[in-house]
């Protein structure tokens, strides 16, 4: 062979090499979730994760309990990446149950508030929910409403109706009370919310909302997306009850409204964990995020992000800056509250 030929070769390998390096190269292999968020809720944006990054993503849905008691059964031989979960309560005790590894990343970091992680990286808010009063229009001025402690005021006697104890919505929520004002305090702050029940507390967020629309009671506190999907729900009965009612932001001048996130950690036995990694990545970016925010009608975790013009339409609102770890921290003393309070 002719040794002048070779640089020729050499040039041709160079280029071709370069133009495969230019082009993006997908991440390859597959994470695996285990999710306590629905699936509508969460598919297409993993399947948009995987069209992106060619990581083939397997998603296995439950109930919180089922989902974190199957981790700590399974150990070492889970096959679950990532744990999804609806609220800061539930992560935190993912947490403790050491099912969870810390992780850092400048663009979890970056993206999502501090007060919305855990401070040790443990778990990370994808998206924001808020808990304000939900109120009948045509029986309630908003003139009347102030603060989540003034509903412990006697005039609410039979005119709040709310969901059991056993809601880590309100558990959270009683935990955030603990954590502005004490545990005394809470409790007979729980104690007077007691007193003004209209009915047994029951059912889910949309069933209070519904009988306040209904008449049986006057006023509520339920999650925002809830009613952001019964604003734009299909069935016509939801809507009508939807538009009965309106939205008071409470304690404007105080702690601000309390404020939770669905979110996601790292398993501890992880065995894609870069992939899982890159998943929590994918889900706090500003694609994702508007998603959220147009899809499910949540708050972005990333202020950076406006919020549908659903939420829009409520107006804007102070939120509680108590880092949500806090409110799983405090889970246990908020269950015991709410217990010696009698609330069911």
């Amino acid at each position: 062979m002719p040794t002048r030929s070779m640089p020729r070769i050499l040039l041709s390998t160079f280029c071709l090499l370069s133009s495969l390096l230019a082009v993006p190269v997908l991440a390859g292999g597959e994470v695996n979730i285990y999710s306590a968020r629905k699936e509508d809720l969460i598919k297409p944006l993993l399947d948009d994760f995987s069209k992106q990054t060619g990581v083939a993503v397997n998603l296995v849905t439950g109930k919180e309990e089922a989902l974190l008691q199957r981790l700590q059964s399974e150990g070492v031989n889970t096959p679950a990446d990532v744990l999804l979960t609806s609220d800061a309560g539930r992560l935190s005790a993912a947490q403790k149950a050491g099912v969870l590894q810390a992780v850092q990343s400048k663009a979890l970091m970056t993206q999502v508030p501090a007060s919305y992680r855990d401070p040790a990286g443990y778990w990370y808010g994808l998206s924001v929910r808020a808990r304000p009063v939900i109120y009948a229009r045509d029986r309630v001025k908003p003139g009347d409403l102030s603060t989540y402690e003034a509903l412990a005021d006697p005039k609410w006697k039979g005119r709040l109706c709310v969901r059991s104890s056993d809601s880590v919505y309100n558990q959270s929520l009683v935990a955030g009370m603990i954590a502005h004002h004490g545990e005394a305090k809470a409790e007979v702050w729980a104690k007077g919310l007691v007193a003004n029940f209209a009915r047994p507390p029951k059912g889910g967020d949309r069933d209070q909302i519904k009988v306040v629309a209904a008449g049986e009671c006057d006023l509520t506190l339920a999650n925002t997306y809830y009613l952001g999907g019964m604003v734009t729900s299909q069935d016509e009965a939801e809507k009508q009850a939807a538009a009965k009612v309106a939205v008071f932001w409470p304690d404007a001048k105080t702690t601000g409204v309390h404020v939770n996130v669905s979110g996601a950690g790292v398993t501890a036995h992880a065995r894609n964990r870069d992939n899982a990694v890159r998943l929590l990545e994918f889900l706090v970016s500003d694609s994702a995020q508007r998603w959220y925010a147009e899809t499910n009608n949540e708050y972005p975790v990333n202020p950076a992000i406006p919020p549908s013009a659903t939420l829009k339409a409520w107006g804007e609102f102070k939120a509680d800056t108590l880092n949500v770890a806090k409110l799983g921290e405090l889970n246990a003393a908020a269950v015991q509250v709410m217990d010696r309070a009698g609330w069911k």
